[in-house]
């Protein structure tokens, strides 16, 4: 039911969105990794209720990573940080701001992550 919800408010324009993002990055050789973080980021943002995201990569994606967090991480976190706290705002919001925050993480650290379905 929550990913219904979660479509239906935003969720399926914010999934086409980073989708058109990704096949714009996977245009030139350079921008196919940062491409394929946007289809990561897509897949998430379409059904975000029962995945989690498990972490782990080595030295290179903590090196990709914290390039990322320079150039567009930290701002793309900071919009799902802030739609987080919107929702959290209400009782009925508390669920769709947790998985905000979820989606901050990853949109600030996504090389290495893995989205991974719950059930």
């Amino acid at each position: 039911m929550g990913n219904i919800l979660w479509l239906i408010l935003g969720g399926l324009f914010l999934a086409l969105g980073w989708a058109v993002v990704g096949l714009i990055l996977c245009v030139t050789i350079i921008g196919i990794p940062l491409g394929l973080q946007a289809f990561k980021m897509a897949a998430l943002t379409l059904t975000p209720f029962g995945q989690t995201v498990s972490y782990g990569g080595g030295a290179g994606s903590t090196l990709v990573n914290i390039i990322w967090v320079v150039l567009v991480g930290w701002w793309m976190a900071i919009g799902y940080v802030g739609a987080g706290l919107a929702n959290c705002i209400t009782i009925i919001g508390i669920p769709f701001g947790i998985q905000s925050f979820k989606m901050a993480k990853l949109a600030l650290w996504p090389f290495g992550a893995d989205v991974v379905s719950v059930r």
